[in-house]
């Protein structure tokens, strides 16, 4: 099981680190061209780059926690962070972009397995006082 987890673990990492360094290659270095995107998608991504602070605060929180992920350190509150940012990005998905499932599903199910991992440092947030 603990080589699942590391093996799990890596991929979601690496899944969040390129969408976030992809995302300042374009973004901010130009290093290769933002892909075309239509409909309410792009009416959907127009909004969030509009905000000026939104997606620059989505990728580097995803950046933070993929590097934590990648390195095995504070894993639970890195995904306790990430969590709200992968609903999200499952919910984006279903409405906006189903064909975008076949990639966030996977995610989606490796996040949950390691949350499940996790379970026992998750315990005392969910005890009444």
């Amino acid at each position: 099981m603990k080589i699942a987890v590391i093996i799990v673990r890596t991929l979601v990492a690496l899944m969040f680190l390129f969408a976030s360094v992809s995302y300042f290659a374009m973004v901010y270095f130009h290093a290769f061209p933002m892909p075309a995107v239509t409909g309410n998608m792009k009416i959907f991504n127009d909004g969030l780059e509009a905000s000026g602070y939104l997606m620059l605060l989505i990728k580097v929180t995803e950046l933070i926690c993929a590097l934590l992920l990648l390195f095995g350190r504070y894993v639970a509150l890195a995904l306790v962070v990430l969590f709200p940012v992968m609903v999200n990005i499952v919910l984006v998905n279903a409405f906006l972009s189903p064909s975008g499932l076949t990639v966030v599903i996977p995610l989606l199910a490796g996040v949950l397995f390691l949350a499940y991992t996790q379970r026992e440092k998750y315990a005392p947030l969910f005890t009444a006082k």
